[in-house]
């Protein structure tokens, strides 16, 4: 049984492409950032371990916020949220370039990384509205967006970082977040958020009451952390390579600066191509198969990526993972959202992002105590880890 879609189709399509816009923008500003750490790494004299200890501000300022924007988004509309954090996101993208010590570095991300968590909570809770309403696993194209727009922020970060400075190159970007901002956020902000149809009992969204969230069931919270923690496995692999892939290629590989700066974009290229093709992917083999198989891959190409002895076999094995781990993240937020509605956004976009965003401190510690290709094959090991739950965990999620 059905109930009708509140929202009319022609307006879906355009409440599709605004989102999709944003998950670009998102990845595009991400991207943009982390192409400069080696340079802003220079700049502030931090070694591995207190650029690791600055990376934190990134991972606490997003976890922070994260649950915050859960709640505002039931207050306020997903959308209106959506639209302010992409304009926190791109002025704060510009602070860490005037910093020139890591205890300062560290305090800017904080900032930073509020905007990032909060905005990615917001989009993906807008955005399993929306694959609800429209009843098709979508959830892979808006984050083969997310991917599309990381590797155009690494590929023009690349171009530029032999001929300008990070302080102009990430103030550009605070300038194209804000025009695509005013652009999208228009429309975004003129289409109300779609009612999906109606599912089975036990699986249908949480109501959106005014007294707050209806209580969820122990089982099926159990599952939202289950998917989230494969969220956490997967995602701290994609923090890891956006912050250490450069520095990885540059110093245990002797590339170039432009060269390493190549190695997120062609992580991210795979990751773009894994998510375009995601949705058949999924409608072909089922969300089990898709988590195990992708896991097992991802953990292959990251032994290859982190212990290879040349450059070009290190890039070969950032797409290999990036492959693997192309579909990973969306099954588990759209499923846990699918679930328990914006609750299971919450915590699975906690679980997950915290998971990306804690992976590279923790790779800095690993690297000082042993060195960075050995900390990096930790992507691997958490992987691989994603695939066994999933597979562990199949019949209670068909259930």
């Amino acid at each position: 049984m059905r109930t009708r879609i509140t929202v009319p189709d022609n307006s879906l399509t355009r409440l599709r492409i605004a989102l999709t816009v944003f998950f670009a923008l998102d990845g595009f500003v991400f991207a943009g950032w982390v192409v400069r750490i080696p340079a802003i790494k220079e700049q502030t004299g931090a070694s591995a371990s207190a650029l690791g200890l600055a990376l934190l501000g990134v991972s606490a300022g997003a976890v922070i916020t994260m649950m915050l924007t859960g709640r505002l988004c039931r207050r306020y509309g997903t959308h209106r949220v959506t639209v302010v954090c992409a304009v926190l996101l791109s002025l704060s993208v510009a602070l860490p370039p005037l910093t020139h010590s890591a205890p300062a570095l560290g305090a800017v991300l904080l900032v930073f990384g509020a905007a990032y968590g909060s905005i990615n909570v917001a989009f993906n809770s807008a955005a399993v509205d929306l694959v609800g309403a429209l009843r098709r696993p979508i959830m892979p194209s808006f984050h083969a967006a997310f991917s599309l727009g990381g590797m155009l922020g690494a590929g023009l970060g690349g171009l530029v970082a032999g001929g300008l400075s990070p302080t102009w190159h990430l103030f550009g970007l605070t300038v194209i977040g804000l025009l695509v901002t005013a652009v999208a956020g228009r429309t975004l902000l003129r289409i109300e958020p779609p009612t999906p149809a109606q599912e089975k009992p036990e699986r249908k969204s949480a109501p959106r009451t005014p007294g707050g969230p209806t209580p969820t069931p122990p089982r099926t919270r159990g599952l939202v952390v289950t998917f989230g923690l494969i969220a956490l496995c997967t995602a701290y692999g994609e923090g890891a390579l956006a912050d250490w892939s450069a520095l990885h290629l540059e110093h245990d590989l002797e590339a170039t600066p432009g060269v390493a700066a190549v190695g997120y974009s062609c992580f991210a290229l795979a990751m773009t191509i894994g998510r375009l093709t995601g949705t058949q992917l999924l409608e072909r083999l089922g969300q089990t198969r898709t988590l195990v198989g992708g896991g097992t891959t991802a953990a292959l190409g990251m032994l290859l990526g982190a212990l290879a002895p040349s450059v070009w076999a290190a890039l070969l094995g950032f797409m290999i993972t990036g492959l693997g781990l192309a579909n990973l993240f969306p099954v588990a937020v759209e499923r846990a959202g699918r679930l328990a509605g914006p609750d299971g956004v919450a915590i699975a976009s906690t679980l997950g992002y915290g998971g990306m965003l804690l992976g590279p401190p923790a790779i800095g510690f690993m690297a000082d105590w042993f060195s960075l290709p050995a900390a990096l094959t930790s992507v691997a090991a958490l992987a691989a880890t994603a695939a066994v739950i999933a597979a562990l965990t199949r019949r209670a999620a068909a259930g």
